[in-house]
């Protein structure tokens, strides 16, 4: 009689290691930290959330923000505000990409892009890799309170913070999608004597600029999320005043500011979709 052999396939694995972290981290909750789960369900703790559930929609406040003109007005000056840092966030940051992201990627490095193998091109792609390692490595908040130093508080060192996050990022996507593509056509055009900005518009474009607008818009929404998280450090925009209000327990503007950045996220989720339907 043959026994099958039982086999732990990669999925299955996966499942069991998840299983076991799930075990191990809740044992050590409750038995190292002593933590009390049920504890979260207190009357004490449902009276909080509800309090402030209620101070959030304006109940027995005598003049919530969201019923005011002039708060709406501030709203949507910093609405604004915030559109255009993320605007500039993002085109600085693709600006950076388009820039460097040919060397940066291992086929023109090694010469298989372009047919044309220099002793400087793995020395460049080093270099630029290394760059956006360092400025993805950094989060936001980071680059923001460091720039904050040398500019004074505002839109444009909460863009350049946003900026120099995603270069890293985008960067990477960006020259991995053109390490991937099919490189035939391009070697053709080098192989028929094409200059580099001709194997770029007629080879190479084409082919990653669908790809390379997903990136650049899915990018755009996430950074229009992170505005929030530079305007703590005084960057500016909605972000900056959501951390006033929340200092000042005015929670009916925190309300406000919250329904502005659903308006956002809203808006650039339009637009993403549509550019990306336009490039299929």
């Amino acid at each position: 009689m043959k026994h099958r052999k039982f086999k732990i396939g990669f999925v299955r694995g996966s499942f069991f290691v998840a299983l076991l972290l799930l075990i191990a981290s809740w044992s050590f909750i409750f038995t190292i930290e002593d933590a009390d789960f049920f504890g979260l369900f207190s009357e004490k703790n449902r009276q909080y959330t509800l309090e402030f559930f209620q101070n959030m929609l304006g109940v027995n406040a005598e003049n919530p923000a969201f019923t005011s003109l002039e708060s709406w007005e501030m709203a949507a000056k910093l609405s604004w505000d915030t559109l255009v840092m993320s605007v500039m966030a993002v085109g600085f940051a693709t600006t950076g990409m388009i820039l460097t992201v040919i060397p940066a990627a291992r086929t023109a490095a090694n010469g298989r892009l372009t047919l044309k193998k220099t002793w400087y091109g793995w020395i460049v792609y080093g270099i630029i890799r290394l760059a956006y390692i360092f400025s993805r490595a950094i989060p936001e908040l980071i680059w923001a309170m460091m720039i904050i130093f040398i500019f004074k508080p505002g839109i444009l060192p909460g863009a350049i913070a946003l900026a120099l996050h995603n270069f890293g990022i985008l960067g990477k996507l960006c020259a991995e999608t053109i390490e991937d593509i099919d490189l035939r056509p391009v070697r053709s055009l080098a192989s028929s004597g094409a200059k580099k900005s001709q194997i770029f518009l007629y080879g190479l474009f084409p082919t990653v600029f669908s790809k390379f607008i997903t990136y650049i818009v899915y990018r755009w929404e996430v950074i229009i999320r992170t505005t929030v998280v530079v305007g703590f450090v005084g960057a500016g925009g909605l972000g900056h005043q959501f951390k006033l209000s929340m200092s000042w327990f005015h929670y009916t503007e925190v309300t406000l500011f919250l329904f502005c950045y659903l308006i956002l996220v809203l808006i650039v989720d339009l637009i993403s979709e549509g550019m990306r339907r336009i490039t299929r």
